[in-house]
Formats: structure tokens, C-alpha cells, sequence
């Protein structure tokens, strides 16, 4: 009883779930290194099912964690801003570039689009699975916000886009591997359109410019994404 009290008291407090939420995540940090760093572990991929995992433990509602933690969701449209920095270091060449660049980006995110709602039309999912779906492709932030606009879940599209940059990044080497990629610039702009923030990430550990190009395509797929899915 005294334990159940001491949960009650301490999950009601404004700052707890943001503990939790930090914590999680730093065992995921570990793990993952413990792990050489693979995408199967990826921290944020770990730290989502830590958390999923506790709030059924613990019978808690998403509504619930979500007014405790949301000071985290406001920080997630700052971060993405941030990504202005290496664009700015690589702004010449990406100026050179710009025109096949914006054509991609713009025929990416109708095809990730199309797709995902051609097969859920096959399979006959409901509407408002196919609305949450329509946004899988573009990074967790935006995807939210497309969904509330559009009428889907918010939560499953900032899992489903969630799922596929862990995808993305686990078929990346290969993919590049069987293509041949060696250019940084392909590397990191394929990364930032097909797996958006986790591709992102990994763009920047193969070079500054490959997470330059990444994060452009990822903030442009998100644009054209924000423009046409609704």
C-alpha cells in the first residue's frame, strides 16, 4: 500500500515524466553502445518501448504522460530548426544543387505518400489508419501535426514514422552497398528523405556534409509532405 501510494504521489508531480522519459533514454543510450552502435538498438527506438512498457505496467494513459513530458515535444521543433547549421557551412554547394534537390524532395514525398496509402487501400484498412499512415515519412514532429490536421492518430504516425527511419537507417549500408553510393552528398540526402531524423543522425556520423544534405531533404520533404498530404 505504501508503495502504491508512493507511485500515486510522485507520477502526479509535473517534472516526472520528463525524468522518466531522460532516463529511458539514457539506458537506451547505453545499451545501444553496449550493442556497437546497431540500429536494431537505436536509442530513441528503445527508449519508445521502455516507456510504452511502463505506462501499461502502470495502467497509465498516454493523455496523462504526455501533459508531464510535453516540454519535451516543444524541444523536438527547436532541434529540427538546429539542423540549420551544417546547411549554412555547405550553403554553396547546396545552391549548386538546389534544383535536383527540390525536384527529389518533391517526387520523394508524393511516393512515400501514394505508396503507403495504395497498400492500405489493398489491405483494406480503416480511414483513420490510412490518415495516420499518410505522414510515416517525414520526421516525428511534422508527422504529428499532419496528422491532427488530417484527422489521424497523432501518436501512431509518431510511431510509424518512428519505425520507418529505424528501417531506413538498418537498409541504408546495404542499399548503398548494392548501388555502389560512395558520394557523401547521396549518402546523406537519401538518409534525410527516406528515414528523415534518424537518418538524419546517421548521416552525421558519416560526414558534415552528408548530415547537411540530410537535413535538407529532411526539412524539405517535411514542406512539400506538410503541403500535399492534406
Amino acid at each position: 500500500m505504501e508503495i502504491g501510494n508512493f507511485w500515486v504521489y510522485f507520477a502526479a508531480r509535473p517534472l516526472f515524466w520528463i525524468v522518466v522519459t531522460l532516463l529511458a533514454f539514457l539506458i537506451a543510450n547505453w545499451l545501444n553502445r553496449k550493442a556497437g552502435g546497431t540500429a536494431l538498438l537505436h536509442p530513441v527506438f528503445v527508449a519508445m518501448a521502455l516507456i510504452i512498457s511502463l505506462l501499461l505496467l502502470t495502467g497509465t494513459d498516454y493523455d496523462t504522460y504526455f501533459e508531464g513530458a510535453q516540454f519535451i515535444h516543444f524541444l523536438l521543433g527547436p532541434a529540427t530548426v538546429a539542423l540549420a547549421v551544417p546547411l549554412y557551412d555547405h550553403m554553396a554547394r547546396i545552391r549548386r544543387l538546389l534544383l535536383p534537390v527540390l525536384l527529389s524532395c518533391f517526387v520523394g514525398s508524393i511516393t512515400a505518400a501514394v505508396t503507403v496509402l495504395g497498400i492500405g487501400l489493398m489491405l483494406e484498412g480503416p480511414d483513420r489508419l490510412l490518415l495516420s499512415l499518410a505522414p510515416k515519412s517525414v520526421t516525428s514532429p511534422i508527422a504529428i501535426g499532419i496528422s491532427e490536421q488530417i484527422g489521424g492518430y497523432p501518436s501512431l504516425s509518431a510511431g510509424l514514422a518512428l519505425l520507418t527511419g529505424v528501417i531506413g537507417c538498418l537498409l541504408a549500408p546495404l542499399v548503398f552497398r548494392l548501388l555502389r553510393v560512395e558520394s557523401p552528398t547521396a549518402k546523406g540526402f537519401s538518409l534525410g528523405l527516406a528515414a528523415h531524423g534518424f537518418g538524419t543522425a546517421y548521416a552525421m556520423q558519416i560526414s558534415s556534409i552528408a548530415g547537411a544534405f540530410a537535413g535538407l531533404a529532411m526539412g524539405l520533404t517535411g514542406v512539400f509532405s506538410s503541403l500535399l498530404i492534406p
